[in-house]
Formats: structure tokens, C-alpha cells, sequence
């Protein structure tokens, strides 16, 4: 009997099919079989960098297998985003990325990667805690006296931050924004020259992540007036969350962990369990807390989902502000 051309194709299609799938449940069942690199974009030392190696730690003992933290610092984080998009989708080039990731492509006129299209989000590692400092000689001591000076004196406030399009210049664009003030962006290249130049009465305030602020806060060189999450910090309970004055009101700056978008999904959610099992822990919430960091998690769905409202939520800030892009 024989086999016309369509049940020929027919067949070979479906041999095909089949050794692209075994293929692809072999190489998750075999992961990871040589070393697998963990992109930081960002140098060496900060709060990205150590949470990517708490990463490979962690994964190389859950999963059995080798893997690296490569740092590729550059245009904000640009260059190290780009290098991973562009890996091949085998889970061999992963990425730690902090919320930058959402905000280049509002701030920049060109980037060379799409976050949609380029990654599989894999989880949500934790919120970076940021806080509102005045100067202590400015005369507030309270968000709503800070308010009602600037309402007064309309462009004689000012705020630091670490340039135009970082977190620490949108919060503070945002804050604007949600209270009908106009405050003057004073930018610097690192939080801590910023800080300085607040405690010296230079600059009126800044939004500010809460560790490179601490030592100035208890020290008295400047005045802790709220954190910014959505709700007081149990460590500092006596510290109002800013919502509090502007209701609303919510900026944390968070890290996450992201795959090459077509890696297959067996692959995504075993480094997904293996990183949650070590954040549910204790030890590795006041590791993180020690650094100023909320360890958080969530599935893949529910990451990328966060990531897209972000997104929306940061843009418009960035649109209204009328920040410029670079």
C-alpha cells in the first residue's frame, strides 16, 4: 500500500515534533549539564551584585550545577540587559536585574532589548526600602510641613538624585505630581553625594534608598520624614509611611530574576522553587533586611504580571513629569 505526499508530511512532521519535544524534556531533565551564567548589569559590591551571588549559591546547591555571576556594567544597566537578551533560550545566560530593567525604555530614546518579548520573568527576589530625608535645617518636620513650604515656596525646594530616569528622580517626580508641588532636581552621579550635600543644607531633600541613608539618619545630619512603602516598617514603627500624608502613595525599587524568553518552562520553574524555598526562610530574610532589602517571591505568572503594571505605573509618572528622555 502506498502513502500519498500528505500522510508523508504528515508523518515526518509529527517525527519531528516528537524529537524537538523529547529534545527539549531531555535538556530540562539534565539541567544544568555545564556552568550557567548569571548576568549582573551592574560593577561589583552592590546590593545587585550580592543578591546575584546569593542566587548562585542557592542554585548551584538545589539543582546540582555551577553557576557564575558575570558582571556587565554600563549605560544604566543597558549593556548587561542587552547581552542577556540576546543569549540563546536554553537557560544557560540568566539575568539579575533591579526595576532599571522597566524604566530604560521611558528614559531612553533607543535600547537594544524588549522586556516583553526578550525574557521569561522567573521571580520576584525582593523591594528595596527607600525612604524621604530632609535637610535638618530646612523647618519641617513632618511630610505635611514639608508640603505646605513647598506650596509656599513654589521651585525654592530641591531634591538629589542619581540622575535623570533613576528611581531616586521619578519618586521624587512623583511625590510632585501627587501633591501639586514644584521642587528643583538637583541630579548627582551616586546617593551618597546627594546625601551629603542634604545634610549640608546644599540640597532641600532626597528619596532615597534607607541604607546608604542610615548612618546620616542616626547620626542627626539628616531627618528621616517617612518610608516610602505602602505601610510603616516594623523596624521603625514610629517612622510614618508617606502614604500616610499623600494617600496612595507607594516607591520601592525592586530586584528580580529573569530567564531568555523560550526557555523552557520545566527549566523556569525549577530555578523559580529552588530560589523561593530560600527566601520563605528566616536566615535569608534578615540577610536580605541587613542589606535593606524585603526578600519577596511570587510564580513566573504572577512576576510577569507585576512586571507589566510597573511598567504601566512608572511610564505614566514618567510621561506626566515630563522627564526627558536621554
Amino acid at each position: 500500500m502506498r502513502m500519498n505526499g500528505r500522510y508523508l508530511a504528515a508523518a515526518a512532521l509529527t517525527c519531528a515534533l516528537t524529537a524537538t519535544l523529547f529534545a527539549v524534556a531531555s535538556a530540562a531533565d539534565n539541567y544544568p549539564d555545564h556552568p550557567v551564567t548569571i548576568v549582573v548589569p551592574f560593577p561589583p559590591g552592590a546590593s545587585n551584585d550580592l543578591l546575584a551571588r546569593f542566587e548562585a549559591d542557592v542554585l548551584s546547591r538545589a539543582l546540582h550545577g555551577t553557576f557564575v555571576v558575570e558582571n556587565k556594567p554600563g549605560a544604566g544597566g543597558e549593556i548587561g540587559i542587552s547581552y542577556a537578551a540576546r543569549a540563546d533560550a536554553d537557560g544557560y545566560t540568566l539575568l539579575h536585574a533591579p526595576s532599571i530593567i522597566t524604566l530604560l525604555p521611558f528614559v531612553k530614546k533607543e535600547v537594544s532589548y524588549n522586556l516583553q518579548k526578550d525574557f521569561a520573568p522567573v521571580t520576584l527576589m525582593g523591594f528595596t526600602e527607600f525612604c524621604l530625608v530632609v535637610s535638618p535645617s530646612l523647618p519641617v518636620n513632618s511630610v505635611a510641613d514639608l508640603i505646605a513650604l513647598a506650596k509656599a515656596q513654589p521651585n525654592a525646594l530641591t531634591y538629589a538624585s542619581v540622575g535623570n530616569g533613576s528611581p531616586h528622580q521619578i519618586f521624587a517626580e512623583q511625590f510632585k505630581l501627587a501633591t501639586g508641588t514644584s521642587i528643583r532636581h538637583i541630579p548627582y552621579k551616586g546617593s551618597i553625594q546627594g546625601l551629603t550635600d542634604v545634610a549640608s543644607g546644599n540640597v532641600s531633600m532626597e528619596f532615597v534608598d534607607v541604607t546608604p541613608a542610615l548612618p546620616l539618619i542616626q547620626s542627626g545630619k539628616v531627618k528621616l520624614l517617612a518610608v516610602l512603602s505602602k505601610t510603616r516598617d516594623p523596624d521603625m514603627p514610629d517612622i510614618p509611611a508617606l502614604a500616610e500624608a499623600v494617600p496612595g502613595y507607594e516607591a520601592q525599587s525592586w530586584q528580580g530574576f529573569f530567564a531568555h524568553s523560550g526557555t523552557p518552562k520545566d527549566i523556569v520553574n525549577r530555578l523559580n522553587a529552588a530560589l523561593v524555598a530560600e527566601l520563605k526562610t528566616p536566615e535569608t530574610a534578615k540577610r536580605f533586611k541587613d542589606l535593606g532589602i524585603i526578600a519577596k517571591w511570587n510564580t513566573p505568572e504572577e512576576f510577569s504580571a507585576f512586571i507589566t503594571d510597573q511598567s504601566a505605573k512608572w511610564g505614566k509618572v514618567i510621561h506626566d513629569a515630563g522627564i526627558p528622555m536621554e
